[in-house]
Order: structure tokens, then C-alpha cells, then sequence
């Protein structure tokens, strides 16, 4: 039996209701979709990894903690924490975009937990770019609540777990 989240109908409806008015809207739709899509499978946050560890041989440590980090952080979620809760995703955007719909949980958003657990890996690696890597987790992780892939609670608690894992990837294995 799933393990039931505090009831965040309030806080989910409210940022909901915030994220329609944006909907529709050109810009934000382009942006919001073509992160998602850009983040799936954490394909965005790999590629600005392996990119560094071209452009720089003291990047590449750096690269092979964040691919493994990637791949343990979306079992941990996919696979272990998801089933927990098993919550119901948000009802699709009738003429939205496609994107794929994965088939897990929408409790806790894996694209918020990946794109923040990247943001604090790859601060470690390059310190000057800290708020663009910050930035493009959000727009990531806000982008799967304008798209109703997730609830905003799912996206909120995908954050801090993501935060978390950085964190304990960093102690566990520091680098610089």
C-alpha cells in the first residue's frame, strides 16, 4: 500500500493556476517544453559534463562522478523512492505539446532531483558558472509543473532530494 504525502492540493493548485496564465504563451512554452525534452533521461546535464571533460582534462573526474551520480540518483528515485508514494500525475494539457509521459510516479519529480543534484556537481566543477547552473535546474525543474508532468509538491520535494544527493555525493566523493 503507497505511503500517503501530506495533502498539498492548496500549494499545488496555487502554483498551477500561476503556471496557466503562462501557458499558450509563445516563449514560455518554447522554453518549458525544450527543457524538458532537453532534460529527459538527464541528457542535458550529461552532455554539459562530458563537454567540460573535452574542454578540460581537470574536468574529467568531475564528468565520471556526475554520470554515476546520474545513474544512481534515477535508480534511487525511479526505482526505490517513486514506488513509495505512487501518486497520480496531473491530467495532461489537452493541444499541449508532446512530451514523452513516463509511466512512474509523479512523487517526487526526477527531473527536479537530477537537474539540482547536477547544479551542485557541476558548481563544484566550475565555482563562476554557479548561477547558470542553478538557473537551468529550475527552468528544468519549474518546466515540468508549466508542462503538468508533475504536481509543484512533486517538483519542490524532487528539488531538496536532489540538493541531498549533491551534497552526499560530494562528501562521499570530493573532488578539488
Amino acid at each position: 500500500m503507497p505511503v500517503q504525502i501530506p495533502n498539498t492540493d492548496k500549494f499545488d493548485h496555487q502554483l498551477d493556476r500561476t503556471f496557466a496564465k503562462l501557458r499558450g504563451h509563445p516563449v514560455a512554452d518554447a522554453m518549458f517544453y525544450n527543457a524538458s525534452k532537453a532534460a529527459e533521461m538527464s541528457f542535458c546535464w550529461h552532455a554539459l559534463s562530458l563537454v567540460g571533460a573535452a574542454i578540460s582534462p581537470t574536468l574529467r573526474p568531475h564528468a565520471l562522478r556526475m554520470t554515476v551520480a546520474l545513474g544512481v540518483e534515477s535508480v534511487l528515485v525511479n526505482v526505490m523512492i517513486k514506488p513509495i508514494f505512487d501518486r497520480k500525475r496531473p491530467d495532461l494539457i489537452e493541444g499541449a505539446p508532446h512530451l514523452r509521459r513516463p509511466r512512474t510516479a509523479s512523487f517526487p519529480s526526477g527531473h527536479a532531483s537530477s537537474g539540482t543534484m547536477a547544479a551542485v556537481l557541476l558548481s563544484n566543477a566550475v565555482p563562476a558558472l554557479k548561477p547558470l547552473w542553478f538557473g537551468a535546474a529550475a527552468i528544468v525543474a519549474t518546466s515540468r509543473i508549466h508542462t503538468r508532468m508533475h504536481h509543484a509538491s512533486d517538483v519542490a520535494a524532487g528539488a531538496v532530494l536532489g540538493a541531498a544527493f549533491g551534497l552526499a555525493v560530494k562528501a562521499i566523493r570530493p573532488l578539488r
